[in-house]
C-alpha cells in the first residue's frame, strides 16, 4: 500500500465546491492500494521527464499527482477539468 500525503486546504475546498469529495476518496483509496487499477485511468503527462501523472476522479475531473521517492508517498498537486 502506498502512502498518499494529505491534500492541501485549497484542494479540499475545490473538492467540496464541485461535490467530488466522496468520489475523490474512493479513487484515492484505489490509488493507494493499486496505482495500476483500471478504474483510475492513470496517465503519465507530457513532458514525461517531469513525472506528473493524472488519475480519473469521474468523467469530467482528474487529479494530478507526483510520486515523492524522498517520502515514499504520492502527493496530489491539483484537481483539473479533463479535456479543458
Amino acid at each position: 500500500m502506498i502512502n498518499i500525503l494529505p491534500t492541501s486546504e485549497k484542494l479540499s475546498s475545490k473538492l467540496t465546491k464541485y461535490g467530488l469529495t466522496k468520489k475523490f476518496e474512493k479513487q484515492q483509496l484505489l490509488l493507494s492500494q493499486n496505482p495500476r487499477h483500471p478504474g483510475l485511468h492513470v496517465e503519465l503527462l507530457l513532458p514525461k521527464e517531469f513525472g506528473v501523472y493524472s488519475f480519473r476522479i469521474d468523467r469530467k475531473f482528474r487529479a494530478l499527482f507526483i510520486y515523492r521517492p524522498d517520502l515514499s508517498a504520492i502527493e496530489i498537486l491539483n484537481i483539473t477539468v479533463h479535456y479543458h
